[in-house]
This record gives structure tokens, C-alpha cells and sequence, in this order.
């Protein structure tokens, strides 16, 4: 009886030292959910939260990187329709004679398709102004290609729980499908306007100073508010980053102080155990040495 309650105490005592031994080689408190459920359970809930932020940067980030393709490309269109309307002012004014006016015309005709162009940016493979059509180029060159070949659809990215931003624009918001549309959009307007500067007409000059110019001006105004609604979007996007930044900080180190063993005590434990694990083989050696022999002799 002796024998084996000294036998079970060592094994309990051999038993603390490797749990704690394995601690110190694992770094972690909790090997298995049976060292603390509560502990384990607190950690699985830790990991999910970081894991679900984690992917809310990495959707953040892919929506920075779409909207700053976009904001670029939007920038380039602002830069042609302000040359567009340089051009058109000097098409209309009377000092202009009809081989001037044929070269202005011409000059539209190459900014028509430099506009297309930049409609046609892309990220990541992706066209980012076809809509939800990524995969199609929204317009072609040439005067057939001014129909836009993508779709209305919104894209969207979920930067928290249940809150999604929507990341993109729609070209044909801007330049509309050409003068077949009778939109009033962009396309339709150069094209209008190349038209009324070959016509050579009293009238042709009238409608480039007053009906061009006034839709040339209001598609602009149409062309800075998205800039301006882009911009917010950016800015939402990186205030949201910078939140999920803390947010990640914060979680992991909860998850660290949840199942990260503390080396300092631990250490502390083992030196404690590994003495008494020691006490208990010399104790238990000193109190079982009478034998069957020993009552035989």
C-alpha cells in the first residue's frame, strides 16, 4: 500500500512537470480544449474575429487599389474634356475659318478615343468602369465602338460586419453610348461638337456656343461629382482601415494573453515541480526498502 500510493504521487508529480515542460516548448498554455474549456472556446472566438478582420483589410485594400486605378482614369477624362472645351471656344469664335475648324474637328476625334481609352483601365485583369462586367471592354475604337459594352451593375466590398461600400464607377454614367443614344453624355457631345465644327455654318457656330458648350459644362459638373463621391469613398476606406488596423492589434493581443504561456511563471513552475518531482523519487526510495527477502532472512 505504501508502495503504491508513493508510486501514484510520483506519476501525479511527473505528470505536472511534463504539462509544464510542454508548455515551455510549445508557447502555449492550452494544448488540447481539456486544459481549459472555457480558455479554448475564448480562443477559437479570437481567431474567427481576427481571421473575419483580417479579410475586411484585405477587402479594403483591393477596394484602395480599385478606387485609386479609377480616380487616376477619371482624372485623365477631366484633363481631355477641359481641352474639349478649350477647343470647342476656339471653334466657335468667328476668327476661325473652316480648315482650322477641320482640324479642330479632327483633334475631337482623337480626344473621343483617348476618352475611351482611359474608360478602358483596368486592375488586376478587371475593366474598372464596365460595371460588374469586368471581363468586357467598355467601349471599342472607332465611331461604332462608342455603345457601351458593359453593365449598370455595382461592386461592392464588405469592409466590416454586415456594411459594405460600393467601389466603383460606371462609364456609361459619364460618356452614355454615343450620338445613336441621344444621351446627352459625353460621346454624344464630341460627336456633336466635331459635327458642328465641320458644318461650317452660321448655325453650326451658334450651336457650339450656346447648346455644346451649356451640355459640355454640365457633363463636367456630372464628371467632378463623381470625382468628389470617389474621393469620399477613398477616405471612408482608409478611416475603415485604419480602425480594423487597432481592431487587429487589440485581438491579437487578447488571443496572446489567452492562450500564449507566460515564460517567466512557467519557468518559475517548472524549477518548483522539477525539485519536488526530484523530493518525491529520493523520499519514495528511502521509504520502500524493506523487501521479501528482508522477512525471509
Amino acid at each position: 500500500m505504501i508502495s503504491r500510493s508513493v508510486l501514484v504521487d510520483i506519476h501525479r508529480s511527473a505528470e505536472r512537470l511534463a504539462r509544464t515542460q510542454a508548455k515551455l516548448s510549445s508557447g502555449r498554455e492550452i494544448s488540447r480544449p481539456s486544459d481549459d474549456p472555457y480558455a479554448a472556446s475564448r480562443a477559437l472566438s479570437l481567431r474567427s474575429d481576427l481571421e473575419a478582420t483580417r479579410q475586411h483589410q484585405r477587402n479594403i485594400s483591393d477596394a484602395l487599389a480599385w478606387q485609386g486605378v479609377t480616380d487616376v482614369a477619371l482624372g485623365k477624362v477631366t484633363d481631355t474634356i477641359q481641352r474639349v472645351r478649350e477647343l470647342t471656344i476656339q471653334g466657335a469664335s468667328d476668327a476661325a475659318g473652316p480648315l482650322a475648324r477641320e482640324s479642330i474637328a479632327a483633334e475631337i476625334d482623337q480626344l473621343v478615343e483617348a476618352l475611351k481609352q482611359e474608360a478602358s483601365a483596368s486592375y488586376g485583369g478587371r475593366y474598372v468602369l464596365s460595371g460588374t462586367a469586368t471581363q468586357t471592354r467598355p467601349y471599342d475604337p472607332g465611331p461604332a465602338g462608342d455603345v457601351y459594352a458593359g453593365d449598370g451593375g455595382t461592386i461592392a466590398r464588405e469592409i466590416g460586419p454586415a456594411v459594405a461600400v460600393n467601389v466603383n464607377v460606371v462609364a456609361a454614367d459619364l460618356l452614355g453610348s454615343g450620338q445613336t443614344a441621344a444621351d446627352g453624355r459625353l460621346l454624344h457631345v464630341l460627336r456633336d461638337v466635331a459635327d458642328h465644327l465641320r458644318a461650317g455654318t452660321t448655325a453650326g457656330a451658334e450651336a457650339l456656343r450656346t447648346t455644346d458648350l451649356t451640355r459640355l459644362d454640365a457633363n463636367l459638373d456630372e464628371l467632378l461629382r463623381l470625382r468628389a463621391a470617389s474621393g469620399a469613398t477613398g477616405n471612408r476606406l482608409a478611416a475603415a482601415a485604419a480602425r480594423l488596423g487597432e481592431v487587429e492589434e487589440t485581438t491579437i493581443k487578447l488571443l496572446s494573453e489567452t492562450e500564449d504561456v507566460d515564460f517567466a511563471k512557467a519557468m518559475v513552475d517548472f524549477s518548483l515541480q522539477q525539485n519536488a518531482y526530484q523530493a518525491a523519487l529520493r523520499s519514495g526510495a528511502n521509504i520502500v526498502q524493506a523487501s521479501l527477502l528482508d522477512f525471509l532472512r
